[in-house]
C-alpha cells in the first residue's frame, strides 16, 4: 500500500497493490470539477489504464457531497474576466466523462454524498455504483442554462427514455432509493459502509484475471450499441483463450488453489 498523495487540485491518489483509489478532495466546494482537478483525473485514469499494475479503481468524494459538478465559481470568473467558454466536448483535452468511460480498468463509485450535475455524469461513466441512503442523484442543468451533454446522451441509455426526459428536461432530482429501483445504483447501504463495500467489490474484480476483466468491461462498452452479429466479432485487446493466465486458471482451479495471475 503506498502513501496517499493529495494534489493541488484536491484529488487523493492511493495505491492499494492492484487496487487504486481516488479521492476527490474539496469538500468546502463540494468536490466541485475544477478545471485542475479534471486534468489530474484525466492523467490518473490514462495511467491505470496504461501501466498494466492496476486493476480495479473506486472513484469517490470526501465530505457530505461525492461531486456537484463542474465548479461554477471558477467559471463565473472566467466569464468576468471575458475568456470564452468552450462547452467539454470542444476543449484541448479529453473530457472527464469519455476518459472515464473508455478507461480500461473497471471503476466502482463510491457514492457517500449526493452526486448532481457533472458529478451524477461522472458517477454514470462509472461502470459500478455504490450510494448512501437519501442522497439526491440528477442534472439540474437545465435550470441554470448548463447543456449536460454526456448525461443528455447516457442517461436514456440507462434508464426508461420518460424516466431519462423528466430528469433531464425538468432538473429534478431522484433519491438513492429511486436510482436503484431504475438500476443506476447497484446497491444501497450505509453511508459508512459506502466506501468500504466499493472497496470490497473493487478488490474482487481485481482479484480476478486482469486480461479477462479488461476484455469484458471493452466487449460490454463497445458492444452494447452495436448488432448482435457485430458485438460478437469484437476483438478488443489481448486474447484471454489465448493468454498464460488462462493456462493457469484451468489449473488453479483443478488443483483447488488460488491463481498466480501475470497478466499475459
Amino acid at each position: 500500500m503506498s502513501e496517499p498523495q493529495r494534489y493541488e487540485s484536491g484529488l487523493i491518489v492511493e495505491n492499494r497493490g492492484h487496487l487504486r483509489v481516488l479521492t476527490l478532495d474539496r469538500p468546502e466546494r463540494r468536490n466541485a470539477l475544477s478545471s485542475e482537478l479534471q486534468a489530474d483525473l484525466v492523467d490518473q485514469l490514462l495511467d491505470a489504464g496504461e501501466g498494466g499494475t492496476v486493476r480495479a479503481i473506486v472513484l469517490t468524494g470526501n465530505g457530505p457531497a461525492f461531486c456537484a459538478g463542474f465548479d461554477l465559481k471558477e467559471i463565473r470568473e472566467k466569464d468576468e474576466r471575458g475568456e470564452r467558454f468552450r462547452p467539454p466536448m470542444n476543449r484541448p483535452g479529453r473530457s472527464v466523462f469519455e476518459v472515464v468511460t473508455e478507461t480500461p480498468v473497471p471503476i466502482v463509485a463510491a457514492l457517500q454524498g449526493h452526486a448532481v450535475a457533472g458529478g451524477f455524469e461522472l458517477a454514470l461513466a462509472c461502470d459500478i455504483r455504490i450510494g448512501a441512503p437519501g442522497i439526491k442523484l440528477g442534472l439540474p442543468e437545465a435550470t441554470i442554462g448548463m447543456g449536460a451533454n454526456f448525461g443528455s446522451v447516457v442517461l436514456p441509455k440507462r434508464i426508461p427514455m420518460g424516466i431519462a426526459m423528466e430528469m433531464l428536461l425538468t432538473g429534478d432530482y431522484v433519491s438513492a432509493e429511486e436510482a436503484a429501483r431504475w438500476g443506476l445504483l447497484n446497491r444501497i447501504v450505509e453511508q459508512e459502509a459506502v466506501l468500504p463495500t466499493a472497496l470490497e467489490l473493487a478488490e474482487r474484480i481485481a482479484g480476478n484475471a486482469p486480461i479477462s476483466v479488461r476484455r469484458m468491461k471493452e466487449t460490454a462498452v463497445k458492444g452494447v450499441e452495436l448488432p448482435l452479429w457485430q458485438a460478437l466479432r469484437l476483438d478488443v485487446g489481448p486474447n484471454p483463450y489465448l493468454s498464460e493466465d488462462r493456462a493457469e486458471g484451468i489449473a488453479a482451479y483443478l488443483e483447488k488453489r488460488r491463481p498466480e495471475w501475470r497478466g499475459r
